[in-house]
This record gives structure tokens, C-alpha cells and sequence, in this order.
């Protein structure tokens, strides 16, 4: 029997090219997979996952030109990440070094919703329709 599979983003978010320490991401809750690094220890690429949504970091290259947020000099996505508890995974990620961009709120549109920027400067939005 051929195993089902469901179908679901996984984003590549981009780091600066050197960058030796991921530990935000693991202080926030993400469990990593793997990481493979260069030859001087850099980050080449990493698979980690947040209760079954998974993301990759991976290295700034310029031969398909990719920017992360720092060299692009702005935001190049917001990765909305929907949870459970909004305020405690909220909390989480700023008691690992976040900034906060906009408090938990929630909406008339039926969301709670609250947005910070992680070290690395990708916008994250943690939400839950309510």
C-alpha cells in the first residue's frame, strides 16, 4: 500500500551567508531534523519543525538570487504560522529574542492574531481563527 501524504508549504527562509547559531529557532520550540554546515562550520541548510509544520534555513545564494530580509533591506515574506495557544507561542518566541512587530489581538475577521521578527529579520504571524 502506497502511504498517503498531505500536502503542506514548507518555506525556505534565507539566512546571511556565515551564520554559525540557529539557537532562536530551537529557544521558540522548533525541533531540528538536520543541519548540514560548510566547511567552516557555517550553516548550509537545515530542516527544522514547529508540531508538524516544517521549515528550511538555508544559506543566502546569489545564483538564483535570494535576499534574506537584512540585505533585501525589508521584508520578503511573513510566514503565518497557525496554533493553538497564540499568546503562549507569542510569548515563546519573544522570551527567545524576537521583536515584537504587533501585540496578540484578536480581530474582527475572526482571527487572533500577533507578529514579531525573529533575529534573522523574517516576520512571523502566529495565529488561530476564532
Amino acid at each position: 500500500m502506497i502511504p498517503k501524504t498531505t500536502t503542506h508549504f514548507a518555506p525556505e527562509l534565507h539566512i546571511p551567508k556565515g551564520t554559525h547559531s540557529i539557537d532562536f529557532y530551537t529557544k521558540f520550540g522548533a525541533t531540528e531534523h538536520f543541519c548540514f554546515r560548510n566547511d567552516d562550520g557555517s550553516i548550509h541548510v537545515a530542516e527544522l519543525e514547529i508540531d508538524g509544520a516544517i521549515f528550511h534555513l538555508h544559506e543566502t545564494v546569489r545564483w538564483f538570487d535570494a535576499l534574506e530580509p537584512v540585505s533585501a533591506k525589508g521584508v520578503t515574506t511573513i510566514i503565518g504560522l497557525f496554533v493553538d495557544n497564540v499568546h503562549e507561542v507569542f510569548k515563546r518566541a519573544v522570551m527567545a529574542g524576537a521583536i515584537e512587530i504587533s501585540p496578540v489581538t484578536d480581530h474582527d475577521y475572526g482571527y487572533r492574531q500577533g507578529m514579531f521578527k525573529d533575529p534573522f529579520g523574517h516576520y512571523w504571524q502566529i495565529q488561530k481563527k476564532i
